[in-house]
């Protein structure tokens, strides 16, 4: 498959920037803009010479694949039809609102022999791309991903829109199954969850501290990684990654030296690499590095999270 018809259904404010990837990017033609707004619709169909359509349906069977970025609580509808039809799908995250609806989608998409690859964005940081070249067993990790409070985004808690990033990154490093949560957060500007915090334990005995916040008055996203042999540092925010090992000689009697490399991407569109890599997934006939069982497992922990935070609540009130 040279040239991969594509489309994108919802053109918001990061749906437009999908748009544009598509095109760009050489095999990537891009056929048509869907959303239910007809001005918007035209106005980012018209800037590229496609078609403007405001019923996801009327694309149906005659598309090669598609990025799906609208409300979660559409997305299991419209990628389920996607899939149904033969299309692959490039869902935003979170997967879908419930553990349950991304399960169908993973068995559809498996069934149909489709790709389908969520839209966890941070891991096609040219940061998180590299940091696989020193893992080795992470024993504790730190994240810290915060935000101004911007009214985008606040039909979910923080955990689905900012921590759920952090969670899906730490599922993949650690790779081994969780078996405790705790967690604590706050509503202060919103209806739902602005500032949270929670703590994961894995079997292996990994433990994780993930704090999110879109009540902050700066931004940060950062992660810190410590294992018997390094401690890694990734600055998603200002695309560094730096790492700090035991060297030779002595800092103090009985204390090694600390050795350190420091990395900075000065380019990198990650959006751009996440489209790019989907297509070649869908040429090469192999496996997406964001899965739809990523997202599953993903927007598993959240929900976890989600409702320790909800009973937190029903025991303040009570």
């Amino acid at each position: 498959m040279s040239i991969i018809t594509t489309a994108v259904i919802g053109a918001g404010y990061l749906g437009k920037y999908h748009v544009e990837k598509y095109a760009q990017l050489p095999g990537s033609e891009l056929i048509a803009v869907v959303d239910s707004n007809p001005q918007t619709a035209r106005d980012t169909a018209d800037r590229y010479g496609v078609e403007a359509l405001t019923d996801y349906r009327d694309l149906l069977e005659r598309v090669d694949a598609v990025s799906i970025v609208v409300p979660t609580h559409w997305h299991f509808e419209i990628a389920q039809a996607f899939l149904e039809t033969g299309s692959h799908v490039l869902l935003e995250k979170p997967i879908t609102t419930t553990v349950a609806q991304a399960q169908q989608l993973v068995d559809l998409a498996r069934d149909r022999q489709r790709v389908l690859q969520v839209g966890h964005l941070e891991r096609f940081n040219k940061a998180i791309l590299d940091l696989g070249n020193y893992l080795n067993q992470p024993l504790f990790i730190e994240t810290h991903r915060l935000a101004p409070f911007k009214p985008r985004g606040t039909d979910v808690s923080v955990v689905l829109d900012l921590m759920i990033h952090d969670i899906d990154i730490i599922l993949t490093i650690v790779d081994s199954p969780l078996v405790h949560i705790d967690a604590s957060g706050a509503a202060v500007l919103s209806d739902t969850v602005d500032i949270a915090n929670a703590r994961l334990k894995f079997a292996n005995g990994c433990v994780a501290n993930v704090t999110a916040s879109r009540i902050s008055m700066k931004t940060e996203r950062k992660m810190r990684i410590f294992q018997n042999d390094a401690y890694l540092s990734v600055d998603f925010h200002n695309r560094e990654l730096a790492i700090f090992r035991k060297g030779q000689g002595e800092l103090y009697p009985g204390v090694p030296n600390i050795e350190n490399q420091c990395f900075r991407y000065q380019e990198d569109d990650a959006l751009k690499t996440e489209i790019e890599l989907f297509l070649k997934t869908i040429r090469e006939g192999t496996q997406p590095i964001v899965s739809g069982d990523d997202g599953k497992q993903a927007l598993e922990a959240a929900i976890q999270i989600t409702e320790l935070l909800a009973r937190q609540d029903n025991i303040h009130d009570g």
